[in-house]
């Protein structure tokens, strides 16, 4: 509660990393409820602009080495929930 976490995501991938490579970061609450996307990578980050975790999340990875990972700012027990992260690099996904 309250300091930033990590939210790790290592990928491999049998093809050359270019920029057709995408990053999807996905989110559904413990109390059920509708999966959200939170943060999206093409080049460049794209964080989300809705929701609780608006201006919340900020890009750690490094495509480079195969790292996918994200960060959380002031998390709250509200945000406990199922994070997914997908990582596709065309042909190989």
């Amino acid at each position: 509660i309250g300091e930033q976490v990590s939210l790790k995501c290592s990928f491999k991938s049998s093809s050359p990393i270019t920029e057709s490579l995408t990053i999807d970061w996905t989110y559904r609450p413990a109390t059920s409820g509708q999966m959200e996307t939170i943060f999206h990578y093409q080049s460049v980050p794209y964080p989300t602009t809705v929701g609780k975790f608006k201006d919340r999340i900020s890009w750690v990875g490094n495509v480079a080495k195969g790292d996918a990972s994200i960060a959380i700012q002031s998390p709250v027990m509200s945000d406990n929930g199922t994070f997914i992260c997908s990582v596709k690099n065309p042909p190989d996904t």
